[in-house]
């Protein structure tokens, strides 16, 4: 054939012909993979397959509550801490066994195959318990977060007409107080009692103890098929009103394959999980856990390590006592680990400082060059390692892109590398991860098994297939974990996917990408975050906030432009210390508040950001002109952000709409 063939043996990346692709994964050029195991096509099928293979080996671990006390803040604000005691396990037979009476029990209060059932729950045991009893039943789970917020709850509920819903004592009393108009039964994981005063007439509360009981003659269930909705995900989308994902149980299976060819040696391993099981990320490494028989051990953003929020001081963190060798993670959190760390470094003294600094720039040599560093891992690195309970061997990073800075601190002081991912709700989660071995940064690595990547042409923002060094364009993803649309969106639907002619089905991200020589996806935009200034720059809000997030002053950072404006301006999150040291050498005094409203303070800030900006070679338009100092943080309970920290640019926009107004002159 006349057709080029252009081979990277590093990553294992084939194309053929164009460079806007499709690319593949070298051991999948002749067909991409949409199972594991032969026959093992759906979830209820990989449940069981794990049960028969390992029976009596640990699979889901919760630590027991030992005492709960208020502790009352200098401030005055009220803590609840605990302290924990070890973990207590269901073996996978024991497990399986629940899920089954589970989902008989669901069965005899009514609840019918292929008819949604919602779950709005911590990340728990119970949680995978609940969904693999669905999976079982052929019950299409509706997945909401808990920061969603009432309205947007309110419309998952509403929009998928479930009638029965799982959810803990907590969210029950707190969040779930939104009209659902088809809801009957309320199943709460984590109470005996079912005695609700103020539940609205018609709603029946069990407890998960009883539904079990209900099912504890299990009958034969309807079987899915691959083909079948196994997940509504409903995405906590940084615009507009959240959109229902259908995810089949085949789209489920061939991504947790894909990333489970790429993370070598799972069988033995321990995973920790405390992302929200509503999210894609957390639900399938989760599933790849549990399909390779791995223990997975609770946890919460709240109990994670020794100095968390809710941990009693001198009592021991989840990681201390669970010490994991697997571990997810969003930028935001791994964010916080450096600037938390390095903070610390500054307040050594000179010679721990030099000697840290020796230690570090020497091992980010030894690593560069393929070569271990056994003695500074023990001597300078083994205290930050032990932030994580000290054995971990993988951290997957997913959500959001990871700055350069983060992954190598990673690299370097937790020992171990940073398997970066790139995926999306719509295709599963899966679409590439970095190799193990793979120590570069800023990039996300090759194809998964399960996937292929085009490159597709934007004129408006000058990316192109053709582009040189690198073929660049919006990355589009097909494969078999490419999901089957968005719930009762047909418009959507017709916008961001599309089968071609050969029946594949393949999702529009709105990511920019360019494919590296040795077969490296990097992503280096985003069309909707592009913005035309009024002497017609294009404006990358992404770059800008990715360019300033690492100085040490800034926690976070939202960048905004608006068409007809010259200028660029960005909402600042200071972090807290950095800003009263800098306060202090400007001799200004007062509150948190006062000292993030004053000019002064502003003004400072905004030349040690230009300064910054300068040093990250951003263009002199992409600069922001002027900033607004937040003296509350960010966080999914507030609505800024999402559960996995990306900005909602929509809802910033709006909280801060009298601020740009100001900024802008129009006040």
């Amino acid at each position: 054939t006349n057709r080029q063939r252009w081979f990277s043996w590093k990553q294992g990346l084939i194309y053929y012909g164009h460079p806007a692709g499709p690319y593949r994964a070298s051991n999948s050029q002749d067909k991409l993979v949409a199972w594991m195991h032969p026959g093992v096509d759906t979830l209820d099928k990989m449940f069981e397959h794990a049960a028969r293979m390992f029976p009596q080996r640990d699979c889901l671990g919760t630590r027991e509550v030992l005492s709960e006390e208020d502790e009352v803040q200098p401030n005055g604000k009220v803590f609840k801490k605990v302290i924990l005691g070890n973990y207590n396990w269901l073996s996978y037979e024991e497990a399986y066994e629940a899920a089954k009476c589970f989902g008989s029990g669901l069965a005899a209060l009514g609840q019918r195959p292929q008819c949604n059932i919602a779950i709005f729950c911590e990340t728990r045991a119970e949680w995978i318990v609940a969904s693999q009893a669905c999976f079982m039943y052929n019950f299409p789970l509706v997945t909401l977060y808990a920061t969603l917020g009432p309205l947007a709850i309110a419309h998952g509920l509403n929009e998928t007409e479930v009638t029965h819903i799982i959810t803990s004592k907590d969210l029950l009393q707190n969040r779930l107080k939104v009209p659902a108009l088809s809801l009957r039964y309320v199943i709460v994981v984590d109470c005996k009692s079912t005695s609700w005063l103020d539940m609205p007439r018609g709603i029946m509360v069990y407890n998960m103890d009883t539904v079990k009981e209900l099912g504890s003659k299990a009958d034969n269930c309807e079987q899915p098929q691959s083909t079948d909705i196994a997940v509504i995900m409903y995405t906590s989308g940084s615009t507009g009103i959240p959109k229902g994902v259908m995810i089949s149980h085949g789209n489920i299976i061939a991504g947790i394959t894909g990333m489970a060819e790429r993370i070598p040696n799972l069988k033995y391993d321990t995973y920790i999980g405390y992302l929200p099981l509503a999210h894609v990320l957390e639900l399938s490494a989760e599933l790849v856990c549990i399909s390779h028989g791995c223990r997975i051990g609770y946890s919460s953003p709240q109990t994670l390590a020794d100095q968390s929020t809710k941990i009693k001081k001198g009592s021991k963190g989840d990681t201390s006592v669970l010490k994991p060798t697997l571990m997810a993670a969003v930028p935001e959190i791994m964010d916080r680990i450096y600037k938390n760390v390095m903070t610390k470094v500054d307040e050594m003294s000179k010679f721990q400082k030099t000697l840290f600094v020796l230690a570090y720039n020497y091992k980010m040599e030894q690593i560069s060059k393929g070569y271990g560093t056994p003695l500074c891992d023990s001597l300078v690195f083994k205290r930050v390692r032990g932030l994580l309970g000290g054995n971990t061997r993988l951290l997957l990073s997913g959500g959001a892109p990871l700055s350069a800075a983060t992954q190598r601190f990673m690299n370097i002081c937790l020992c171990c590398p940073v398997g970066q991912g790139y995926g999306l709700t719509e295709t599963c989660g899966a679409g590439t991860i970095s190799e193990v071995w793979d120590y570069n940064t800023g990039r996300v690595g090759a194809p998964l098994v399960c996937s292929e990547i085009r490159l597709k042409d934007w004129e408006e923002g000058g990316y192109y297939s053709t582009d040189k060094p690198n073929p660049r364009g919006e990355i589009l993803i097909g494969g078999p974990n490419v999901t089957m649309g968005y719930y009762k969106k047909k418009c959507n639907n017709g916008e961001d996917f599309f089968v071609d002619e050969n029946g594949q089905r393949w999702f529009c991200t709105g990511d920019i990408g360019e494919f590296h020589p040795d077969g490296c996806l990097k992503i280096i935009d985003r069309k909707k975050d592009l913005v035309k200034l009024q002497a017609g720059e294009y404006v990358s809000l992404g770059k800008v906030e990715a360019a300033l997030k690492n100085c040490p002053l800034i926690d976070n950072i939202c960048a905004y432009a608006n068409s007809d404006q010259s200028y660029v301006i960005s909402f600042v999150v200071p972090n807290h210390k950095q800003l009263m040291a800098l306060a202090q050498q400007l001799q200004v005094r007062g509150t948190w508040e006062e000292i993030c409203n004053n000019s002064q303070v502003e003004k400072e800030v905004l030349r040690i950001i230009t300064e910054a900006a300068i040093t990250a070679k951003l263009e002199r338009f992409e600069i922001p002109k002027k900033i607004r100092l937040s003296s509350e943080p960010w966080t999914p309970e507030t609505g800024l952000v999402t559960d996995a920290f990306k900005l909602k640019r929509k809802e910033l926009k709006t909280h801060y709409q009298e601020d740009i107004e100001r900024m802008y002159g129009g006040k």
